[in-house]
């Protein structure tokens, strides 16, 4: 008998990770679980002591972490800082912004914001971390936080779900051009995960049981259910995985 297929390593020895939002939430979320699988990870993030604070709390569990001041909104300074401390073999976009409204109401204001950092603050960190790849000739893992808005709609949502399914496209698009190169490009879909950013919905009795009516597993979402998700897309694991949305929403979207 042939000797047996061996399961891909999920360890990340080695491999340095650049997460943005990565002082709260989801992204803090990543940031442990890169750092837990071996990777050095940089923490980005707009404000500096929840930054530190997270950083130290990664170190103290035995990861390898330092602290990046970062507002992907800001263009020109995330190419230059991307551009100093990269190349990044792994990058995890967690940085995020909503701003719900009827959509009847909303405004110019809500909508730039909403779309410079969930649309455009991704689509040139993306494109920074990728610059870097593409000169050192290295391969690499880009991945996005999306959600599972990215694939339906949302009552109050629509500037929020027009920039998750702007996210989808533009990863589709960079992973038919960056594949040759060996650079791979996905999402994560979550459901409403608890985080300070889900906490006016899921505080809202009536949003509440909305949510949990459509989570076909009946319950709303933690951090830890992005843990392993991030972590396979970074790693070998998922070395054939490219252009897609791994989508943890608990069955909402099979509806």
């Amino acid at each position: 008998m042939s000797a047996l297929p061996k399961t891909p390593s999920f360890r990340l020895d080695g491999k340095r990770a650049l997460i943005a939002g990565a002082s709260s939430g989801i992204g803090l979320g990543c940031a442990a679980a890169l750092a837990e699988a071996g990777a050095h990870v940089v923490m980005a993030a707009r404000r500096e002591a929840p930054l530190h604070e997270a950083v130290a709390a990664v170190a103290q569990a035995g990861g390898s972490a330092e602290a990046l001041i970062l507002d992907i909104a800001d263009v020109a300074a995330t190419g230059a800082a991307v551009a100093q401390h990269g190349p990044f073999d792994i990058l995890v976009n967690s940085a995020g912004l909503a701003r719900h409204s009827p959509a009847a109401e909303t405004t110019p204001e809500d909508y730039d914001a909403v779309m410079g950092v969930n649309l455009r603050g991704a689509y040139f960190l993306a494109q920074a971390v990728a610059k870097g790849l593409l000169a050192a000739a290295r391969p690499g893992s880009i991945i996005t936080i999306s959600s599972q808005m990215g694939l339906v709609g949302g009552i109050d949502r629509a500037v929020y779900c027009a920039s998750k399914h702007g996210l989808e496209g533009m990863t589709k698009a960079m992973a038919i051009e960056w594949g040759p190169k060996g650079i791979r490009v996905n999402t994560i879909c979550p459901t409403f995960i608890r985080t300070p950013l889900a906490a006016v919905t899921l505080e809202n009795p009536e949003r509440l049981a909305w949510v949990t009516s459509k989570i076909q597993l009946g319950r709303v979402g933690e951090i830890e259910d992005i843990m392993g998700a991030v972590v396979y897309l970074a790693s070998d694991a998922s070395a054939l995985v490219t252009g897609t949305g791994l989508v943890v929403d608990g069955g909402w979207t099979a509806d």
